[in-house]
């Protein structure tokens, strides 16, 4: 069950995977209802690593992983039970996403070493489906360590 939640909690982490099935010149970048709008330098980075995420989840790549992420990166699942660097890392391999759908994607910048990502996404997973909830709100925070932005935080929430 622990393994369970840490992988719907990767499978949140790994939200980047939606970032390879969209166009982020298109809308899907800002909040459905809305105009259409340039993005940000930082947006348009961020958007990037999380592409990289992407990439690197469908690779298994683990290296990718433990250079993005900070050293005491936390993760909160639908659970609400926390989840560490280690244990996302350690269940990295055996996380399959069957579906990864978001929407309404906002990059709010806080300062000029740290910014939010949220957005809503409609999940599906090859294993532990069940377990996990099929729409949910994400949260991430990244911060900006010398010249590199790496993953700080992220929260799940189920969608009602």
């Amino acid at each position: 069950m622990k393994s369970a939640l840490a992988i719907c909690l990767l499978s949140a982490l790994l939200g980047a995977s939606f970032f390879a099935l969209q166009d982020f010149s298109l809308a899907a970048v800002h909040r459905s209802n809305r105009e259409p709008k340039a993005l940000s330098p930082l947006a348009e980075q961020l958007i990037s690593l999380e592409n990289q995420l992407a990439d690197a989840q469908k690779k298994r790549d683990r290296d990718f992983y433990a250079r993005t992420l900070t050293a005491d990166f936390i993760s909160i699942g639908t659970d609400g039970k926390t989840h560490a660097r280690e244990e996302i890392l350690g269940d990295l391999p055996s996380t399959e996403l069957a579906e990864y759908r978001p929407y309404d994607v906002q990059v709010v910048p806080l300062n000029e070493g740290a910014a939010v990502v949220t957005y809503d996404v409609i999940i599906r997973m090859v294993h532990y489906d069940d377990e996990t909830p099929r729409y949910q709100h994400i949260s991430s925070i990244w911060v900006k360590q010398g010249n590199d932005w790496k993953l700080r935080f992220q929260q799940a929430t189920a969608a009602r």
